[in-house]
């Protein structure tokens, strides 16, 4: 029965953005509101009782009848659920819904052009981490092939994607469960925060020496470049507050590596530095990185073997056989909680830390005067570019390889023959 009076319904609306536009006229449509939860205010929310409600009218049909066609919608991307985004139908209750955006309405029939459809396989490798469906990874390794020109600038479009629609999924998400959470544990995580970062924060406290956005004096950027020989005693407090702040910082990471080659356990950030290498490097680069990284680091007997659980390692393994950028995240999220629970703590508390804390660098406040400003206006140097940064730093990383590489004796040997 539903059939019978479905069908004549869509072929009375041709195209179902038709019935939408309606529903979401001013005066005669859905009436929506805004739903508010704690300080975050979601606008143009509808229930699903009101939208079927309104479709039972408007079509003089039953309840059920209405909730199919709504789902319907909801199933064509016209309507779409806010609690539940894996879950397409139209729930006759309080649950919460919106509209869709009139530009991404099936109905415009847009081409998908090559790029697109390789941004969109790249956010599903990014979400899937490297399994997708047959026909997709055949889709995948074709536009792969025909858009190497161009990959890196796919997967960094698909990475972008991916984190705007990860971050506003979990604003949703957090903003409908933050009812949950006992206001005096949010405060008081927010308070640790802001008590922690206050310090650091450019708006809420000054620069030192100076600020080189209001007085063109370039020292600050020159006492914290990403290697310097002795950072100031900002940078090395910072370091203290968690391991992720301490491996973002280069020159943080370089005095910790000098901590775990007195511990004679640095394999394990010799990996992570790796898997991040693999995660953010070339495309082109990608099989001979992974398997360099399986020689070194994970191969029975390999020179700097890690330790990790069997699961993770199998699993880390059998995605070697068809490497793509996330497939040590497993392994790598291992290591980095194992340095994090252990290695980190005893680094803050060792002779490493504590010498570096004392050598750090305490710069005085330098006031300018109006006429010292406007000398620093007019000898204003351009910055150093990126470009040449970047290149420095593989520089310097090539170097520290070749230092740290294994010595081969008898070619040695061999060669001091050869000179006698």
């Amino acid at each position: 029965r539903t059939s019978r009076v479905i069908v004549p319904l869509i072929r009375r609306y041709r195209r179902n953005h038709t019935m939408v536009v309606e529903m979401q006229d001013q005066k005669s449509g859905v009436k929506g509101s805004e739903q508010k939860l704690n300080v975050t205010t979601i606008p143009h929310v509808l229930t699903g009782k009101d939208i079927i409600a309104w479709i039972a009218n408007k079509m003089k049909t039953t309840p059920e009848e209405a909730q199919t066609f709504s789902t319907m919608l909801v199933a064509y991307g016209y309507i779409y659920p806010l609690q539940n985004h894996k879950k397409l139908v139209m729930c006759n209750d309080s649950s919460l819904y919106r509209f869709q955006t009139p530009y991404f309405w099936p109905t415009q029939k847009w081409f998908a052009e090559d790029s697109d459809y390789a941004i969109y396989l790249a956010k599903r490798n990014i979400r899937k981490k490297g399994m997708l469906e047959p026909y997709e990874q055949a889709h995948y390794n074709h536009l792969h092939e025909w858009l190497n020109h161009k990959w890196d600038f796919i997967v960094m479009q698909a990475t972008e994607q991916y984190k705007a629609f990860f971050s506003l999924n979990m604003f949703y998400q957090q903003a409908i469960m933050r009812s949950k959470v006992k206001s005096s544990v949010s405060l008081g995580a927010l308070v640790k925060y802001v008590t922690t970062y206050k310090n650091h924060d450019p708006f809420l406290a000054p620069c030192l020496p100076s600020n080189p956005w209001q007085t063109d004096h370039d020292a600050y950027w020159t006492l914290n470049m990403r290697r310097v020989d002795l950072p100031t005693k900002m940078r090395v407090e910072r370091w203290s507050f968690s391991l992720f702040e301490l491996l973002s910082d280069l020159r943080g990471r370089d005095d910790f590596k000098i901590f775990l080659k007195k511990e004679f356990s640095g394999e394990n950030l010799a990996f992570w530095e790796a898997a991040e290498e693999l995660k953010w490097g070339t495309a082109a680069s990608m099989t001979a990185k992974a398997e360099t990284i399986f020689k070194t680091f994970l191969a029975p007997g390999a020179p700097r073997w890690i330790n990790i659980d069997g699961r993770t390692m199998g699993l880390t393994v059998k995605g070697l056989d068809h490497p793509h950028r996330y497939v040590l995240e497993a392994a790598q999220t291992h290591v980095f909680l194992l340095m994090k629970k252990d290695t980190f703590f005893r680094y803050l508390k060792s002779p490493v830390y504590k010498d570096i804390q004392k050598k750090a660098l305490n710069p005085e406040a330098h006031n300018f005067s109006p006429a010292q400003l406007e000398q620093n206006a007019n000898s204003r140097s351009p910055g150093i570019h990126p470009i040449i940064l970047w290149q420095q730093e593989e520089e310097e990383k090539a170097k520290a390889a070749a230092a740290s590489a294994p010595v081969d004796v008898k070619a040695m040997m061999s060669k001091i023959d050869r000179k006698k």
